[in-house]
């Protein structure tokens, strides 16, 4: 093989990597754009005016949902009442709301859905939105528990945290 024949494979391999690493960052960003934009089929607030807060705890976890703006009156309400619906959904396993924007194969999702009935899922209002604390024994959910957090954190982007 001739050095040119080298130098052209070597490009063509180098412009095939850029090609695969940017279509994975756009991906990514696409999964993003796709929670916030799409976010409004299931949840009746405004993602740009509200904060996902999840935090893992060694039992499971705490996932808030907050106004940015406490003058939001309009917004708290829209959190509890779907919060609220969601709690009693996750406690019978259904876990529908999150599959059908985040999608069927979404990390932990599925063991929540089976083991639904080892993880006590409670909700409680608050004055700037509401959250929902699960809680469980069991080390396989709980596991679940935490990849489903992180798995929501990364596609909720700017619009969630941890803490």
């Amino acid at each position: 093989m001739t050095n040119n024949s080298h130098r052209l494979r070597n490009f063509h391999r180098s412009i095939a990597l850029v090609l695969i690493l940017g279509s994975t960052a756009a991906l990514a960003q696409t999964k993003q754009e796709h929670v916030h934009h799409s976010g409004q089929s299931v949840m009746p607030f405004d993602l740009s005016k509200t904060t996902h807060i999840f935090r893992m705890t060694d039992a499971g976890g705490v996932e808030r949902v907050v106004v940015k703006d406490a003058t939001a009156k309009d917004q708290v309400a829209l959190i509890q009442r779907h919060l609220q619906h969601e709690a009693v959904a996750f406690q019978r396993g259904d876990y529908s709301d999150p599959a059908s924007l985040h999608g069927a194969d979404m990390p932990g999702l599925k063991d929540l859905q089976a083991g639904a009935a080892q993880i006590k899922v409670s909700y409680s209002a608050l004055p700037a939105g509401a959250e929902i604390t699960f809680e469980t024994t069991d080390l396989h959910l709980l596991t679940a528990i935490h990849r489903w957090f992180g798995a929501q954190l990364s596609e909720h982007g700017a619009d969630a945290m941890s803490e």
